[in-house]
């Protein structure tokens, strides 16, 4: 079994990427309704109407799953809360 000093030390001693190369992209924070909901002090029912209605960001689906960008959901409340569309349903 290998210890994770001597994985630490192979990392560090290898050699930094060419200059041209793809940096890694940082992680996204997804949400799902009940957290968007505890940050936005309503129900996650409620949390689901306000983005079926457009009054929100609508989020993305992962699989079946509904979630939210953290980033995005924070930039939208910074900004007043605006609808985010004209007129409801999906984008």
């Amino acid at each position: 079994m290998i210890s994770e000093s001597v994985v630490n030390d192979e990392r560090e001693q290898s050699e930094p990427a060419p200059p041209g190369a793809q940096e890694a992209l940082p992680a996204r924070r997804a949400w799902n309704a009940d957290q968007v909901a505890a940050r936005l002090g309503c129900s996650a029912r409620h949390v689901y109407r306000m983005a079926d209605m457009g009054v929100m960001p609508w989020g993305f689906k992962l699989g079946f799953l509904r979630r939210w960008d953290a980033d995005e959901i924070e930039s939208w409340i910074a900004g007043g809360a605006k609808p985010v569309r004209q007129k409801g349903g999906r984008p």
